[in-house]
């Protein structure tokens, strides 16, 4: 017998245009929802700053190592992303927070889109740790090593300070391109059906044609996480919800919905 009961998949929303004042807007709307139900968020921040309380435990407190890996881990845990964005789209449709009801959304994420990009954030993360490698070794390699941890003289000649300005080149555009895969295509899994794929190009499409919106938005997100980090990375309990409630703001600006 044919299955009749698939879903069926929602139409191509259309990218409408920002302005920077939706980032103001998607900020204070971030705070309200925080505010509205603070519960949630604090439970769904809690996987993050659980998350880097492990990684400066196994580091053994090295703090190069602690940054290094502190940066990768929040965009490691998509499915707590997801429960905010689902507490926010509730808010918004004025339906009941029910912490059952948005952990069974989470839960039925898992076979559905959403693993397939944290997939592809986890790829991404190993091309980069081997880009990374590649490079210090190309500029590095031949040189005679000390302990960087008491001195920083082998990265002050000038195979070091290029060796520097080549990586944070090769960084910076690298994540410009994860932040345009990823910005929007998390919340459209969520409200959406859409594949993973569609997901991540109308993303990137969006950041793109909003570019003096969205490049703005991402520096805010990175200081904001990173000053967050430095009290013990306690401050995340309140940085990331807001930041995540404030994205499903963002994100039903950048697009045009189809009813």
């Amino acid at each position: 017998m044919t299955d009749t009961t698939e879903i069926q998949a929602s139409p191509r929303p259309e990218i409408a245009r920002l302005d920077r004042s939706d980032i103001g807007y998607a900020l204070a709307m971030g705070w309200k929802d925080f505010r509205i139900a603070p519960e949630f968020g604090l439970v769904f921040s809690g996987v993050y700053v659980l998350g880097g309380l492990f990684l400066l435990f196994v580091s053994g407190g090295f703090a190069t190592q602690t940054l290094i890996l502190a940066l990768g881990f929040p965009i490691l845990a998509p499915f707590a992303a997801v429960g905010l964005y689902e507490t926010s789209r509730r808010i918004e449709q004025n339906r009941p927070l029910d912490l059952y009801q948005i952990f069974g959304v989470i839960w039925k994420e898992k076979d559905r889109q959403i693993p397939w990009v944290g997939a592809i954030i986890v790829f991404y993360f190993l091309f980069y740790s081997f880009l990374a490698h590649m490079i210090f070794a190309l500029f590095m390699g031949l040189s005679v090593m000390t302990n960087v941890s008491s001195s920083l003289d082998v990265f002050l000649t000038p195979n070091g300070l290029t060796m520097i300005a080549v990586e944070l080149g090769v960084g910076g555009v690298l994540a410009f391109i994860l932040f345009g895969l990823t910005a929007f295509s998390l919340p459209l899994l969520v409200d959406k059906e859409i594949d993973f794929m569609t997901a991540m190009l109308l993303s990137f499409e969006a950041v793109r044609l909003n570019i003096a919106v969205t490049l703005p938005w991402a520096f805010i997100i990175a200081t904001i996480v990173l000053l967050a980090m430095i009290p013990a990375f306690l401050g995340l309990f309140i940085a990331l919800p807001v930041l995540g409630h404030a994205t499903w703001h963002l994100y039903r600006r950048a697009f045009i919905h189809p009813e």
